[in-house]
């Protein structure tokens, strides 16, 4: 089931996108008229995708998408009557990465939706690398403060160290990162 959230203060507006999504195959469409709506709204019914209007009653639409980004992480299409500098960059510094512009055409909604979809999809990837990066030079820092401890207790040399390090890893069927934790713990370093 393909769900979004439309939120928008003009009813002609959710009507006229509403109709649009359901074209495009869309079937769960949850709607409402301003910001403060838009983010219980999308916390209830985890939409995939919000299309917010930036100027809306209670919350405008920029901090409504800043609040559904940061719970959900779901893309938000931004919705404006005009774009001036600031408010572009206000949204791009809170992971807005389409707007289109009022009115817009009915046929410009599925390309705004899938290049939304897709920019979020690579910065999910992107953090998931970034994870795996910092994980991996830590795992390096243990494993060189563990060579540092074989090095200083055992007379090894820095190559027998690792060597060390990965031989019990293979025997023990551990991680090098667990091999080096535990030479820390038991040498005391």
């Amino acid at each position: 089931m393909r769900s979004v959230l439309i939120c928008d203060s003009e009813p002609a507006v959710r009507a006229g996108v509403k109709n649009k999504l359901k074209e495009i195959g869309f079937d769960a469409l949850f709607e409402c008229c301003d910001g403060e709506s838009a983010v219980s709204m999308a916390c209830a019914n985890l939409p995939e995708i919000a299309i917010v209007d930036a100027e809306m009653p209670k919350k405008d639409g920029l901090n409504a998408a800043r609040d559904i980004r940061q719970k959900l992480k779901i893309p938000v299409i931004l919705l404006m009557s005009s774009c001036d500098p600031d408010m572009l960059n206000r949204a791009r510094k809170i992971g807005i990465t389409t707007i289109l512009t009022k009115p817009f055409r009915g046929q410009d909604l599925l390309p705004a939706i899938e290049m939304a979809h897709a920019h979020a999809e690579e910065v999910e990837l992107l953090k998931d690398h970034v994870e795996d990066l910092k994980k991996t030079i830590e795992s390096r820092e243990i494993i060189d403060r563990a060579k540092g401890v074989l090095l200083r207790s055992q007379g090894f040399s820095e190559f027998g160290a690792f060597r060390r390090i990965q031989q019990l890893a293979m025997d023990k069927h551990k991680s090098m990162r667990q091999i080096a934790e535990a030479i820390l713990l038991t040498e005391g370093a």
